[in-house]
């Protein structure tokens, strides 16, 4: 896209930017089905004028304005030449990343397209990637860490990327194994209540990560895996007093362990074994008085060689669009009434907190 003056005598500060959209595009994938793509740049530049004539999209408006639609029409076709089509939640993300760069917010030098574009694991049809900058930086530096921390709130993809690494590892075999662990904490509600034996009463805890592995393998495989002990899904207790070699391995909902648990689990490290550990602090379901071992923890090891701690926020949340805002609503309210989680703060949540995953 080339940034040339206005054909009409400009405002001061304003510009005219066109883009010729190659004919192997055919427009629909740049501006979207019944212009859907384009109503979202449209309403993320409102004071820029945006026109489309053929394959020409000309835009005019404040010169940072219009050098920031250029930049974005120049990454939509980076995206779209890999054959990856884009979205409107691609292009709001984009819009997204480029301003953060533009106010100086960015502290790397990846684009829009190399983020949308890295491709993790390719299963069933569908290729898992990540969505947003720190989900591409969490994935990077799952790769070059032994032990990465992703702490952030629901819906940001920590455990489902952290998964796809871990099949990538497996498939490629850099690792044996996979073993993906839990902590059995409930929720407001007690063990005991449930219905049938020990290991059903521990199963609703570890079905989340049964759900994330029947997405990444063929289904009919699961059970021969790990009846061959390939993918262990097992409670965090069942870790005590191993040492986990040539392994991939997940601590899902670190946030509900203690210390003792954590330091635990984190001396399991074995020769060759990569370890990731998610959570979210704002969502601790321990009893009253219990430290989380993910909050301590961050003091401990922060700055250790090798160990990683990503931190994810709402706006790398990838469910639906509400979801991101409700935890800016849940961490506006805490802030302005001296709470976590919904209680005061310094104590868990026990039975009477908030569980939103």
């Amino acid at each position: 896209m080339t940034q040339t003056p206005t054909d009409r005598t400009p405002a001061q500060g304003q510009a005219k930017a066109q883009f010729t959209v190659p004919a192997q595009h055919p427009m629909v994938t740049v501006l979207g089905s019944g212009d859907s793509l384009l109503r979202v740049i449209e309403k993320a530049f409102p004071a820029a004028d945006i026109h489309v004539r053929g394959n020409e999209i000309s835009a005019v408006g404040d010169a940072a304005e219009v050098a920031l639609i250029q930049r974005l029409f120049d990454e939509m076709m980076l995206v779209l030449r890999t054959g990856q089509p884009m979205t409107e939640d691609a292009v709001e993300r984009s819009i997204a990343m480029l301003r953060a760069s533009e106010n100086g917010e960015g502290d790397g030098p990846e684009t829009p397209a190399e983020v949308l574009t890295q491709n993790i694991l390719s299963s069933r049809g569908r290729t898992i990637r990540p969505k947003t900058l720190n989900q591409k930086r969490y994935v990077d530096a799952i790769d070059k860490h032994t032990i990465v921390f992703g702490i952030g709130p629901a819906g940001t993809g920590k455990t489902y990327l952290a998964m796809a690494k871990a099949v990538q590892a497996l498939q490629s075999k850099q690792v044996n194994r996979i073993i993906l662990t839990r902590p059995a904490v409930e929720a407001g509600e007690r063990l005991g209540f449930l219905p049938g034996t020990l290991y059903e009463k521990i199963d609703p805890y570890l079905r989340p990560l049964y759900d994330a592995l029947h997405d990444m393998l063929d289904p009919d495989s699961i059970p021969r895996l790990m009846a061959a002990g390939t993918i262990e899904v097992a409670p965090l207790a069942y870790m005590r007093g191993r040492t986990l070699n040539d392994a991939f391995i997940i601590l899902d909902e670190a946030q509900n362990t203690s210390p003792e648990q954590m330091k635990m689990f984190l001396t399991r490290l074995g020769f060759d074994s990569k370890i990731v550990i998610t959570g979210d602090v704002t969502q601790v379901d321990l009893p009253n008085g219990t430290k989380s071992g993910l909050r301590q923890v961050q003091d401990i090891l922060e700055g250790l060689d090798d160990v990683h701690f990503s931190r994810l926020t709402s706006h790398d949340v990838v469910r639906h669009k509400l979801v991101g805002r409700i935890v800016d609503a849940y961490e506006k309210y805490d802030s302005k009434h001296g709470t976590e989680n919904g209680g005061h703060k310094g104590g868990g949540r026990g039975r009477s907190g908030h569980k939103g995953k």
